[in-house]
């Protein structure tokens, strides 16, 4: 084995751990996003969302697998959200293990899946700047 060989081998490992460290963040950072109530799951919810307020979106996770690859219509579905998060500057996550992330994300209380090809994550909300009560005297410096 040569030098060059041992190297590819160290950086190919190096990638699949920093891969499997982003699917890691990525997992965590859903599923708490999911108990603040800071997603929205769906497409159609997600393009109702965006159009509405696209400021309050951190960003935006796609999700495929083999079996949607040829669904023409999400295919259309995916290419206008990521050309409205584009416009929008909103950072866009693809995935493609669809069945992984709708296990972290669905299952509302009606117990149903939900669709997750398109899962959105809001910012949380600025708490209001305290001003002082009247009477108090406000500090100019």
């Amino acid at each position: 084995m040569t030098l060059e060989e041992i190297r590819g081998q160290e950086n190919a490992m190096e990638h699949v751990d920093r891969v499997q460290s982003a699917g890691a963040a990525l997992q965590e950072l859903l599923v708490a996003a999911k108990k603040q109530e800071y997603l929205t799951v769906g497409v159609y919810e997600s393009a109702k969302v965006m159009n509405v307020d696209p400021d309050s979106v951190a960003f935006c996770v796609l999700a495929t697998d083999e079996e949607y690859e040829c669904d023409i219509a999400l295919q259309i579905h995916f290419t206008l959200i990521q050309a409205f998060c584009f416009d929008n500057d909103i950072n866009v996550v693809r995935v493609n293990d669809i069945e992984r992330l709708a296990d972290l994300v669905s299952a509302g209380e009606s117990g149903e899946p939900k669709d997750a090809h398109c899962i959105l994550v809001h910012e949380p909300q600025c708490k209001p700047v305290e001003r002082p009560r009247s009477g108090q005297a406000e500090s100019v410096l």
